[in-house]
């Protein structure tokens, strides 16, 4: 499972507008956000590579299936932001939308480097959400809790203006709880210290986003 790629032509497509230097200034915006994303993704592997290696986990570990998941979990993330961050017409849902996709790459990064020391692959046999207690039934329509759907994917991509900061924030904010929900099932079981310690980060940085999300659309909902 990887997260998706963005190409120069959707990088750089942004809004029209009357003022001529605002759409390069968004491009230029945009493309510092992608590499920002490869950026993240490379130290994020780096830090994979500089946890310690005590015990290896293994196909069917609960580490395993987290790491897994949770990349296919963020790469869904890592793509609405970007889409939040070009085509956002609120300063603070386009400012939300890129630290979510360089933030969530990074951690893809690490995850993915997990895998590869522990001699597994990133794809595994085991069902979505099979390594938490009870998860296979929070899957719905072969999607991990708090996951958009493929049409309200296409709806925020098609949505313009104060729609799309709207539907974001409010995709972005189920989407989290999610997240916390399968972040507290691997630390219930792990006693793997780098998956602890990185799964501890990300649900702090996901609490407070969810803070800013929820401000964010009370004033626009205001």
């Amino acid at each position: 499972m990887t997260a998706p790629t963005t190409t120069d032509r959707d990088l750089t497509e942004g809004p029209v507008t009357d003022d001529g230097g605002r759409p390069a200034a968004r491009r230029f915006g945009v493309l510092v956000v992608a590499a920002a994303v490869v950026v993240g993704l490379l130290l994020g592997y780096a830090g994979g590579l500089l946890t310690p290696k005590l015990t290896r986990p293994g196909d069917a570990s609960a580490e395993a299936g987290f790491a897994r998941d949770m990349t296919s979990h963020h790469a869904q993330a890592v793509a609405m932001g970007l889409i939040a961050f070009q085509r956002g017409t609120d300063p603070e849902v386009v400012s939300i939308g890129g630290d979510i996709a360089t933030g969530q790459q990074g951690e893809i990064g690490t995850m993915q480097t997990w895998l590869r020391s522990w001699g597994l692959d990133p794809s595994g046999s085991q069902p979505r959400m099979a390594w938490m207690p009870d998860g296979e039934d929070t899957v719905r329509d072969g999607l991990m809790p708090g996951m958009a759907t493929p049409e309200e994917l296409a709806k925020l991509r098609a949505a313009q203006g104060r729609e799309l900061d709207v539907l974001f924030l409010e995709l972005m904010i189920r989407h989290h709880i999610g997240g916390i929900h399968m972040i507290d099932g691997v630390l219930d079981v792990s006693d793997q210290p780098d998956v602890v310690r990185t799964a501890r980060t990300m649900k702090n940085t996901q609490q407070t986003d969810l803070t800013n999300l929820r401000a964010a659309l009370d004033r626009l909902k205001g």
